[in-house]
């Protein structure tokens, strides 16, 4: 997606895209899951425009973000984008009153606004738009002892010596969300991944941040990973940094730490309250990557409650073995937005896969909550111990052997042209599982993948089709209909797909074929 965001959206050389993000928004038509990423300014100019005018006083920001749908393309293998082009535009109204990107997730270096050169601010057909910055973020340079200072801190005489310069000039340092935060709260460890944010028209970085410990009494280390060493670790505040001004604030997401108490206490003013955090944001918290990876490598092992079992290491499990980009990998844990057994909502959450070790067959999986009211409660399945369910290196082993999918595989994948296996996702679905891998085709010597193919995987039985809907239905058996489901409408696919798989499963072939009829209503029929 970061190829192809770079490739369609960029718009000019002096963007770029440096990481997606996955979030999810409510739209009219109900609760979606999304992609995204923030368009910034190039780290660095293309070399005829590298002079300390351009790359200091005249491109100063990025320019808004682009947003697709995680589970729609179009017809040519191209994502469906609820926000795109620039200036931003949406047909699911989605709005930016403010899109200028001043502090990025990638930053270096510092710029000077408010001077007496005009901003680029974004290109409009043949011509350019300029802006001056209006807000309050940098430190004035309003006297001869600040440009000084920071001619001296920042290594550059032309600080000092520029004629651009006015008295509501301000240097904007310290640009890039993580450097920010850790410069506010050195003490916090930061998530490798701070998330971008569209909220009522704004646009803001969301960085989970930990406090930390290795003197915690009774508790096991981490062996690995940024908290290695560490046997204390807890997700205690939320920093939301705004992309246009550069404020840092500090949310206390658990007010029962005793380590986040003795910063308080040590820094007052410095963390708020998380209720004074706006609900649209709030809305976009998420449960941390990092941390839930912690949690999930330590229930491999302490899942194990019998002390024999425990000491023999007998029950010992390990994330999920998968191929991707030509090499097997652990799976690592992915946000999804889906129904848990037995509830009737959406809901999001992140989850990841366990295997017993040195074996291939899925034994469990566990999540955690994003939402609230039910934010950081903690869902473990256990799978029947005497019932073989599928893990991912299965079913990718089971992709490879298919004959009619390893075929058109190898046609592909000659020269010309290259096949990317996307990552397979594994989704439960009340008591069954499905299995989603896409596959891209890239032509040779471009950074273009399309979408061409969607691979979808249930029990022994594996597809390949053009289009999810497509493969569903050739996964039942049925005909595809002349139009799929919306994307707001795979939670009403879910039910009748499981029970099907069950049915089928236990070769209950009247009430399959019942579940196998209502999935096909609703395949054909998206007006329901």
């Amino acid at each position: 997606m970061l190829q192809t965001y770079q490739q369609t959206q960029a718009i000019r050389l002096y963007y770029e895209f440096y990481n997606v993000d996955v979030d999810r928004y409510h739209l009219a038509d109900g609760y979606h899951q999304v992609m995204l990423a923030s368009r910034e300014l190039a780290s660095q100019l293309p070399a005829q425009a590298q002079t300390w005018v351009n790359q200091n006083l005249e491109f100063t920001h990025g320019e808004g973000l682009v947003m697709n749908f995680v589970s729609t393309a179009t017809g040519g293998g191209l994502p469906q984008y609820l926000l795109e082009n620039i200036p931003s535009e949406s047909q699911y109204g989605i709005n930016i009153s403010q899109p200028a990107i001043y502090f990025g997730e990638v930053a270096p270096g510092y710029k000077i606004v408010s001077t007496g050169i005009k901003e680029f601010d974004y290109p409009k057909g043949n011509e350019n738009v300029y802006a001056s910055y209006q807000g309050k973020g940098g430190i004035p340079l309003d006297s001869i002892w600040k440009r000084l200072l920071f001619a001296w801190t920042q290594k550059d005489i032309n600080i000092l010596l520029t004629g651009y310069l006015k008295p509501q000039s301000r240097i904007q340092i310290w640009r890039s969300v993580q450097e920010r935060v850790s410069q506010v709260a050195p003490f916090l460890l930061l998530d490798k991944d701070p998330y971008a944010v569209l909220s009522e028209g704004k646009l803001y970085w969301i960085q989970d941040a930990y406090t930390i410990s290795d003197r915690f009494p009774y508790s096991n280390p981490q062996t690995s990973g940024s908290a290695q060493g560490m046997n204390y670790i807890r997700n205690s505040v939320k920093a939301v940094v705004d992309m246009y001004d550069g404020t840092v604030s500090l949310y206390v997401m658990d007010p029962k730490d005793p380590v986040l108490g003795m910063y308080k206490r040590a820094f007052p003013g410095v963390f708020k309250d998380l209720s004074e955090l706006p609900a649209d944001l709030k809305a976009h918290l998420r449960y941390p990557e990092d941390l839930f990876g912690i949690q999930s490598t330590q229930y491999e092992t302490f899942h194990m409650t019998d002390p024999q079992v425990f000491y023999n290491r007998e029950d010992l499990w390990v994330p999920p073995q998968e191929k991707y980009e030509g090499a097997v990998n652990p799976m690592d844990p992915y946000y999804m937005l889906m129904k848990l057994p037995a509830s009737g909502q959406l809901e999001y959450l992140v989850m990841t896969p366990f295997t017993p070790q040195k074996r291939d067959n899925m034994i469990a999986w566990l999540a955690a909550r994003c939402d609230f009211p039910d934010y950081g409660k903690m869902l473990f399945y256990e799978l029947p111990k005497d019932k073989l369910i599928y893990g991912p290196n299965q079913i990718s082993a089971m992709i490879d052997q298919s004959t009619t999918i390893s075929q058109q595989l190898t046609l592909w994948d000659q020269k010309g042209s290259g096949v990317i296996r996307g990552k397979l996702i594994v989704i439960p679905i009340e008591n069954s599982f499905l299995y989603v891998v896409p596959l891209y085709l890239k032509a040779e010597g471009t950074n273009f993948p399309q979408l061409k193919r969607v691979i979808v995987a249930t029990g022994d039985k594996v597809v390949m089709e053009p289009t999810l809907d497509e493969a569903l239905a050739s996964l039942f058996g049925t005909a595809p209909g002349q139009a799929g489901p919306m994307p707001g409408k795979q939670a009403q696919v879910q039910a009748p797909m499981s029970k099907a798989t069950r049915d089928q499963a236990e070769a209950q072939l009247a009430e399959a074929q019942k579940a196998i009829n209502a999935l096909k209503q609703l395949l054909t029929n998206p007006a329901q």
